[in-house]
């Protein structure tokens, strides 16, 4: 059930973005289409109460449990740049702009290396966000043995987190000589 909520939410975080972006570039109306878009982090508290709802119900958390927080953190870290790049489209398909919307360079190696740790702060935010939900509902919920699962996912992540930093970090601490073409 939880995993139907979390795709609901998905698709509906899509909805929203698109038709705030519809309403304001084609229909010309600017306020409702913010409107439309400052109604997707309703979206993520409901995802969370819906989450919390149904584990203080008896239901035992599971992987899809989990997942709800990776999602609601994920969204919040990522999400301003996900509508920023919708809306470089929906400007030149339905705001008039004939300019085509800028491809991202091919860059220098070192505009590379802060591209990949500008990443991994992200990663970071969308990781504290989703332990701290973790954690919350895990309070909230206040069933130990029914929440094993949640702990497990905020150490995946946590290592997730690690590996990504040397990954991401590897393009400043060992850079190539050559700029990248």
């Amino acid at each position: 059930m939880i995993g139907w909520l979390i795709l609901a939410c998905e698709i509906g975080f899509w909805i929203f973005i698109l038709l705030g972006l519809f309403v304001r570039y084609k229909l010309r109306q600017p306020t409702l289409g913010a409107i439309f878009l400052l109604c997707t982090p309703v979206i993520d508290v409901l995802l969370i109460a819906f989450t919390v709802i149904d584990l203080r119900n008896g239901a035992e958390a599971n992987v899809f449990h989990s997942l709800a927080a990776v999602y609601v953190g994920a969204t919040i870290a990522f999400g301003k740049s996900m509508v920023q790049w919708a809306d470089k489209r929906f400007i030149h398909l339905f705001g008039g702009s004939s300019q085509q919307p800028a491809q991202p360079p091919r860059q220098a190696y070192l505009s590379r290396a802060k591209k990949e740790r500008l990443g991994w702060y992200r990663h970071v935010l969308a990781g504290s966000i989703g332990i701290a939900l973790l954690g919350g509902i895990i309070w909230i919920v206040d069933r130990p043995a029914t929440t094993d699962t949640m702990l497990g996912t905020a150490r995946l992540w946590t290592i997730i987190l690690l590996i990504d930093f040397i990954w991401s970090f590897s393009y400043t601490l060992w850079p190539k000589e050559k700029a990248q073409q």
